[in-house]
């Protein structure tokens, strides 16, 4: 199907469950629809283990009456199935409360798709692999694992996946939207015997929106066994308080916990410890964060929000400061501010509000040099456990990596937790480096944190 057929297909659909829900008694009515196709391959030692291919379509519906709301989906898209779903929803509105903070954005914010930038989001060849191709992709790459050392003798596979789909928006309000997108990805898990008999496993991956942009297989394969034979020999540490180094992909699991926190809904729920923090220091001077919708190819970028307002480039922290929640039109009205246009909404046709490209802007110095500029510390690759409290902000995780001794990785490190509250981590972040990648919709490079409480085994 071309992008055109698509496109009309989407928004005609959109307009005729928008105009059935509106005579059926709304006050007001939001389809989204949505189609995609997906297809993953997963090899395991060499040997095809999985393939799962497929397609879905769907419409989420959002509907008023007054300020009650609710939402419902359907992937049934016959004349009949559309109705019983419309008459579904209806029902289900009438019994919901009422809520004084819901409603449409004020359809004078709404955007047109003329004002809609074009972001490159859609690779036509991806779709052009087959389940064949994909198991190649995936082998080669474990095959590169394997190639790499001699030690690594086991895996726990390799996998490639791709994802195309397209959806619309179409709302009462007078908006219209239409997106298409492509992402594909690659994962190698290397797994190697250590002397003291336990296992070490490792994975390295890249994803991207264009299959042009993604690291070649053998790479990727190779680069996962690099990562998995380092942890070889990984002991613990004695317990004590040290620079802890965060590499980028732990960086941003970090920084996805402080998305959580300033997203518009946990800020009126008082879910977050950031609640009333604006225009505060949250963050060292080295920190500024931004959510940028409008990364060419960037895997969160979008032309429009969830509500159909326009994009737009919000700096959540500059110099660490808080500058703004991220918000859509509900937590807006609920905290008494404006739409920060960062509204999502979901295949069943909800919405909320979520992050788009969201990230630490890097420094100026390379990771070496940051590295070498610590004298000791724990430099972190893995993190293990869900120890973060988002109310009060503690933060306690098992961690593994390299013990830094004068600014090399000095040996593994495994079995040791590390704790400060997010806060103060945010806080004593002291060097930032400049290796962003865009291979997640939250990225960060690397940084380092002053000191946080390393707990491994009581000196002997």
């Amino acid at each position: 199907m071309t992008t055109q057929d698509m496109r009309r297909d989407l928004l005609m659909l959109g307009d005729r469950v928008t105009e059935r829900a509106l005579k059926a008694g709304a006050d007001v009515a939001e389809a989204s629809v949505h189609q995609s196709l997906h297809l993953s391959a997963k090899v395991r030692l060499k040997a095809p283990e999985l393939v799962e291919e497929a397609g879905s379509r769907g419409v989420g519906l959002r509907v008023m009456c007054g300020q009650q709301v609710a939402v419902a989906h359907t992937s049934d898209l016959s004349d009949a199935g559309l109705d019983r779903f419309i008459e579904d929803a209806i029902e289900l509105v009438r019994l919901t409360q009422p809520d004084r903070f819901s409603g449409p954005p004020d359809s004078a914010l709404l955007s047109s798709m003329a004002e809609h930038q074009q972001l490159d989001l859609f690779d036509a060849t991806i779709d052009g692999i087959d389940a064949e191709e994909g198991l190649h992709r995936a082998k080669a790459a474990e095959v590169a694992a394997f190639e790499y050392d001699p030690r690594v003798l086991n895996s726990e596979g390799s996998s490639f996946s791709r994802v195309s789909g397209g959806s619309a928006i179409v709302t009462s309000g007078g908006f219209r939207g239409f997106t298409q997108g492509t992402y594909a990805s690659i994962v190698v898990n290397p797994v190697v015997d250590d002397t003291d008999g336990k296992k070490r496993s490792g994975y390295y991956f890249s994803s991207r929106r264009h299959l042009s942009d993604m690291e070649c297989e053998r790479e990727v394969g190779r680069e996962a066994s690099r990562r998995t034979l380092a942890k070889l020999g990984s002991r613990r540490v004695p317990t004590q308080h040290a620079p802890v180094v965060f590499d980028p992909d732990t960086a941003r699991s970090m920084l996805s916990l402080f998305a959580g926190c300033i997203n518009g809904s946990a800020i009126w729920r008082r879910a977050s410890y950031l609640a009333d923090r604006e225009a505060s220091v949250v963050a060292s001077e080295l920190v500024t964060i931004v959510d940028d919708p409008f990364i060419p190819r960037g895997p969160g970028s979008r032309a429009y929000d969830g509500e159909g307002l326009l994009s737009r480039r919000n700096i959540i922290v500059e110099g660490g400061v808080l500058k703004t929640y991220l918000l859509d039109s509900y937590s807006a009205r609920k905290l008494n501010k404006a739409s920060t246009a960062s509204a999502s909404r979901s295949a069943s046709g909800g919405i909320g509000p979520s992050t788009s490209n969201f990230m630490l802007k890097p420094g100026d110095m390379t990771a070496e040099d940051l590295l070498a500029s610590t004298a000791k510390g724990l430099y972190v690759t893995d993190m293990m456990g869900f120890g973060f409290n988002a109310v009060t902000g503690d933060f306690s995780r098992g961690a593994s990596g390299f013990w830094i001794e004068n600014g090399e990785k000095a040996h593994p490190v495994s079995e040791v937790t590390i704790s400060l509250n997010l806060d103060q981590i945010l806080k004593r972040i002291d060097a930032v480096a400049n290796d962003l990648h865009m291979d997640s919709s939250i990225m960060s490079p690397t940084f380092r944190v002053s000191e946080m409480t390393i707990a491994g085994h009581a000196h002997s």
